[in-house]
């Protein structure tokens, strides 16, 4: 297992604990770059996905800077990254929308109503230019799973051909859409066709074209150069400047979730309970649902010996799946749960008063580098 995570020592790591190794990041962050430097697209971090801002010093040396969906997220990427702040809300909310634009420098409303209730407060900014756009819904995606689809039936998400107002559009300075999730470059080059039918005519009359997040780009299979084709396509064409804002490419397969068997029980099969939770720690593992890998586990009965892994709150549903291994397991192991660094730490919570996962970094010149571990005033302090 130690050889698997490249030396890192795992009995040195406190459990349960998001693990980030550096080197990956470092891959990903490089291949990103590389995309940037060639087409001379702007490439963001969408903090939705990946707010560990202990590495957005590492971050900020590649990518043009984040975006957020929020005023706090608004202000994390102001505060702990420095570079440019992009901001898309499905709504404002007014009484933090003044100090909202002390933050950003890129802002998107989600409707034309939006839009005209707040360009007067942005255009009154005087200490900097702040760049205005809409959101547009083409209505077509290729997301089986409707949680994760921005165009599914009926979406609030974006403004609709049949719901667009050309003649409300001064000001603006760029469009949004925002149709893939984990997907390959094929996606993005048949859901531009769509937006150019629908679109295309205001594309023109725009300074950038924001082609949103869900782009694999730093998935094994991804296609970067059909990506590459697609973006000097638009430059070439539209004379606009082109943002995207991937936030799981950024942490892919760059971090762990290392938990430990705490018991084992039966009933009808073997159940091992540990010190992490589903519900808690990785809760796309039930809201997708998806099944995580982990290391030298196999799938039910493909190895000798088959467990069900159980989380330890009292929710009966805090289950992460059946695996198999080679050897029984027995309290005291570990095991490694592989790429949990995007959408675990941003979406985690203390039901039951869980404690939370320990965030710990790996890096070849500080070894392991303990982050943060939380404690009950963490809890207590977000309850009344």
């Amino acid at each position: 297992m130690t050889n698997i995570l490249n030396n890192i020592d795992i009995n040195k790591l406190p459990s349960p604990c998001y693990l980030i190794d550096e080197r990956m990041l470092t891959k990903n962050l490089e291949t990103l770059k590389s995309v940037q430097d060639r087409t001379g697209c702007h490439i963001l971090l969408a903090l939705k996905g990946f707010s560990m801002h202990s590495v957005f010093p590492l971050i900020g040396q590649y990518l043009k800077g984040v975006t957020s969906s929020s005023l706090f997220e608004a202000r994390l990427g102001y505060e702990k990254m420095g570079k440019e702040v992009h901001t898309y809300s499905p709504a404002y909310v007014e009484s933090d929308f003044d100090e909202l634009l002390k933050y950003t420098d890129h802002i998107v409303f989600n409707s034309f109503d939006q839009w005209n209730k707040y360009k007067d407060k942005v255009k009154n900014v005087t200490s900097k230019k702040i760049e205005c756009g809409i959101r547009i819904n083409p209505e077509y995606s290729e997301i089986d799973t409707p949680l994760y689809d921005p165009c599914f039936t009926h979406s609030r998400l974006g403004v609709t051909l049949s719901n667009f107002r050309p003649d409300e559009l001064e000001g603006i300075d760029g469009l949004h859409f925002h149709s893939m999730c984990e997907q390959n470059s094929d996606t993005l080059e048949r859901t531009l066709k769509v937006v150019e039918e629908k679109f295309g005519e205001y594309i023109k009359r725009m300074k950038w074209l924001n082609l949103g997040g869900g782009h694999h780009i730093t998935r094994k299979d991804y296609d970067i150069e059909k990506l590459v084709q697609s973006i000097f396509y638009l430059k070439d064409k539209y004379d606009v400047d082109i943002y995207l804002e991937p936030g799981e490419a950024i942490a892919l397969n760059t971090g762990y979730l290392v938990a430990t068997v705490l018991d084992i029980v039966q009933n009808g099969m073997n159940i091992a309970i540990l010190d992490t939770s589903a519900t808690c720690h990785m809760p796309d593992v039930l809201e997708m649902p998806y099944r995580p890998e982990i290391m030298d586990a196999g799938q039910p009965n493909e190895l000798p010996y088959t467990y069900r892994l159980g989380g330890l709150t009292c929710l009966a549903g805090d289950v992460v799946g059946d695996y198999s291994f080679k050897e029984p397991l027995k309290p005291g192991d570990k095991l490694i749960f592989c790429d949990m660094a995007h959408y675990t730490m941003v979406k985690n919570h203390m039901f039951n008063g869980v404690n939370l996962p320990s965030i710990v970094t790996y890096h070849d010149d500080e070894g392991i580098k303990v982050i943060r571990q939380f404690g009950f005033e963490d809890y207590s302090g977000r309850l009344s």
